[in-house]
């Protein structure tokens, strides 16, 4: 069991010539019931391409690992998934070498359902391959959070 804080920040348009980028920046951060120290945090980027309805998470985790997740999302989409493999140049997943060697991370999924302007629930899948053991590991993290303030 976990508490969790997400904190977000409309930006935009970034403009990669004729593309242009709408989004949140985010900073999330996890605490263990009970605990004053935290035991994950990430900070990143909520992205959308309107013209060629992508929307993307890009993150970075203080362990050395970074990834951009993405699919294909309807504008009017309440429910959508975004998803990164490692060794793909687009929606892609980097890591530090030991990281690498020793748990790496193949695949991240993850599915968001939009409730109200107010509440979202997301649901991951972090799939890790542990050297030494055939088959993979599956980090799950799944919450509804809640606009508090």
């Amino acid at each position: 069991k976990f508490r969790e804080e997400m904190i977000f920040e409309p930006m935009g348009p970034v403009n990669n010539h004729e593309q242009a980028l709408y989004g949140l920046r985010y900073s999330l951060t996890a605490w263990r019931i009970g605990s004053e120290s935290a035991f994950h945090e990430d900070r990143g980027y909520f992205l959308w391409d309107a013209k060629n309805k992508q929307a993307m998470r890009c993150a970075a985790v203080p362990r050395g690992m970074s990834f951009i997740a993405g699919g294909t999302v309807e504008p009017d989409a309440k429910e959508f998934d975004l998803a990164a493999d490692a060794g793909s140049e687009t929606y892609g997943i980097c890591s530090n070498k030991f990281l690498d060697e020793e748990f790496k991370t193949v695949r991240f999924e993850m599915k968001i359902t939009i409730h109200s302007n107010d509440s979202f629930t997301y649901d991951q899948d972090t799939q890790i391959q542990i050297k030494g053991n055939p088959n993979l590991f599956h980090h799950t993290d799944k919450n509804t959070l809640n606009r508090v303030g």
